[in-house]
């Protein structure tokens, strides 16, 4: 006992027990600025979650501000340059369908770009031509150098829009018998046009988003229009496809004489199966013409390096 009450009172356990201590009341304070509530975390994170999101919209909100201010601008400079007056405003507007740009404000931005590009091409050209002088040339052909800058300007936007709708059709037709597949399993189930269009379009936004636009688009001209022939014909004229416009004509026939949708589609589905297999048999027909020119350059060469080389090795070192 009297050892144990030595230890007690001896320096090094008061040390230690003070050491203890202070660690004790370190582990609290840091404990106590810990959040440990995990409905105040849920909380907080709600609460980022939210503001990011805000932020967001706000941007977003800005930037499109920006895109019609922008458009604005170039709406009033077509309509200066009296630009988007004209008969062949349908066909540009068809064109610009054609290659995905359903906007309205897509037919200024086309027309403000042909101007801008030409000014800025004949600009341009003029300026390295004349000013700076990187070309020597006369003043005859340096105008007319300055004037084709300027007519590749303007035609510069009809190349890029004719170079995407083909882009777009080549897509299009490639996923055009899916989804008439899946039209007539729709059709099968009880589904009627307008449900069927707005079905395959849902179910293909992933696999084909292009066709799936114009479905819908369809699907929503179908409920609106009060002529449902010309929402058919408007979905034929956006993609200018043989198949397309053999699917459209069934289903106006479908719906002025009263056939079934489900055996109509189901025909016209077997038949553009046949028709993708009779092109593909087609592109397979073809390859042995389109081989034989690689072949010639590419492979026969090698080979009578191959054959003929060891032979030629052996006489000439025969001769010497």
């Amino acid at each position: 006992m009297e050892q144990l009450e030595i230890f007690l009172h001896s320096p090094d356990f008061l040390a230690g027990l003070c050491g203890l201590a202070a660690f004790a009341v370190v582990v609290l304070i840091w404990t106590a600025f810990l959040d440990n509530n995990p409905v105040d975390s849920d909380r907080l994170k709600a609460v980022t979650q939210h503001r990011n999101e805000f932020e967001r919209k706000k941007v977003k909100k800005n930037s499109r501000r920006a895109n019609i201010q922008r458009a604005s601008l170039m709406k009033q400079v077509v309509e200066w340059f009296k630009l988007s007056q004209g008969k062949s405003l349908a066909d540009l507007r068809l064109k610009l369908r054609r290659a995905g740009y359903q906007a309205r404000d897509t037919m200024f931005v086309f027309l403000f770009a042909k101007l801008a590009l030409t000014c800025g091409l004949g600009a341009f050209a003029a300026f390295m031509i004349f000013l700076v002088k990187a070309v020597q040339l006369p003043t005859g052909l340096g105008l007319l150098a300055v004037m084709g800058a300027a007519i590749l300007g303007w035609l510069l936007p009809d190349i890029f829009v004719k170079n995407l709708s083909q882009k777009r059709e080549e897509v299009l037709r490639k996923s055009i018998p899916d989804a008439l597949d899946l039209m007539v399993i729709c059709a099968e189930a009880g589904l009627g046009l307008d449900a069927s269009f707005d079905r395959v379009a849902r179910e293909m936004a992933t696999s084909a988003p292009e066709l799936a636009e114009e479905l819908g688009l369809t699907s929503v001209e179908l409920n609106f229009l009060p002529n449902r022939q010309q929402a058919l014909r408007g979905f034929a004229d956006r993609v200018p496809l043989p198949s397309v416009t053999a699917l459209i004509n069934t289903l106006i026939q479908t719906e002025k004489y009263g056939t079934p949708l489900a055996q109509a589609l189901r025909v016209l589905s077997g038949e553009m199966r046949e028709d993708r297999m009779m092109l593909a048999e087609e592109k397979a027909a073809r390859l042995p013409a389109i081989l034989t020119v690689p072949m010639i350059v590419f492979i026969l060469p090698p080979l009578f390096v191959v054959l003929i080389g060891p032979a030629a090795l052996k006489v000439m070192a025969a001769m010497n």
